[in-house]
């Protein structure tokens, strides 16, 4: 993965996440919880005004898509 990473905020995150394919299937306290059908992992997406580049590469990368892919959404 490259260094290029933009940052976002949680509801950003949320928006790109569903146009990859994911839902937004609950909230629990301050995350929210997105399943996709065909993935073994629950993306947990804090509710931030930016979140972090290492829990951001993190969601990415449970999510299957590549930084760049995710930018770009």
């Amino acid at each position: 993965m490259g260094d290029n990473l933009k940052l976002c905020s949680d509801r950003e995150a949320v928006r790109k996440f569903q146009e990859a394919g994911w839902t937004a299937a609950r909230q629990k306290g301050s995350h929210v919880m997105m399943t996709k059908p065909d993935c073994q992992y629950t993306l947990s997406i804090p509710q931030h005004k930016e979140l972090g580049p290492g829990i951001l590469r993190k969601l990415i990368r449970q999510a299957g898509i590549s930084v760049e892919e995710f930018d770009s959404l």
